[in-house]
């Protein structure tokens, strides 16, 4: 099937080592560390969500239109959507394209990402408001081997979004906001390695 993203997310404590590890692998860095506004957009009956389904507008190093939806068949070992997405030259006049056409922002999340090519692999260190995260995408079999280099533990991958993981926070911790962003942050202090566990994909207690 085309437009397929396969990746996997794993907790992050240390960058610096993993930097380190990555750098003896041979991997290079294609794109410094940049920060990312990101925009969800809805319908008024939550249409989206229902369906799974995600419409994002980013803006960072350019500005891009992504559709995110469920193929017709999922596993539990590695998260995959169908993902189609193309560039746009203008963040505002695209959002008041999708605000014409029924869709509204509904939530703005933020992070800073660094990426990281080896092989046929992609790894982007993401620095979310509330954790740091590794997202290793590509083919099932290189990111197998991508995670024994790294020295990482299969049953540490978690396949749930960014959103759906801040979701999960926002009822523990009682968040009083919906936008993950480094404001909202500032006065919020998440011990998130007490959470970690919850998110991974093999934990019995996991999502």
């Amino acid at each position: 099937m085309e437009h397929l993203e396969i990746e996997l997310k794993f907790y992050i404590s240390n960058f610096s080592a993993l930097r380190r590890r990555l750098q003896e692998l041979g991997a290079a860095c294609i794109c410094q560390r940049t920060f990312e506004h990101n925009a969800r957009y809805e319908t008024e009956d939550g249409r989206l969500l229902k369906n799974k389904c995600l419409l994002r507008l980013r803006k960072d190093q350019g500005t891009s239109l992504t559709f995110k939806s469920p193929p017709p068949a999922v596993g539990t070992r590695f998260k995959v959507y169908r993902e189609l997405e193309v560039s746009v030259n203008d963040f505002d006049t695209m959002d008041a394209i999708l605000n014409a056409l029924g869709y509204f922002c509904c939530q703005v999340y933020e992070k800073w990402r660094e990426t990281w090519q080896l092989k046929d692999t992609t790894l982007c260190m993401d620095t979310l408001p509330f954790a740091g995260f590794l997202e290793i995408e590509g083919s099932p079999e290189p990111i197998m081997q991508i995670i024994r280099d790294l020295g990482l533990r299969w049953e540490h991958r978690i396949l749930a979004s960014y959103l759906g993981i801040f979701e999960a926070l926002r009822k523990k911790e009682n968040l009083p906001f919906s936008d993950v962003t480094f404001d909202n942050f500032k006065s919020v202090s998440i011990p998130f390695n007490r959470y970690a566990h919850l998110f991974e994909a093999d934990d019995p207690g996991g999502r």
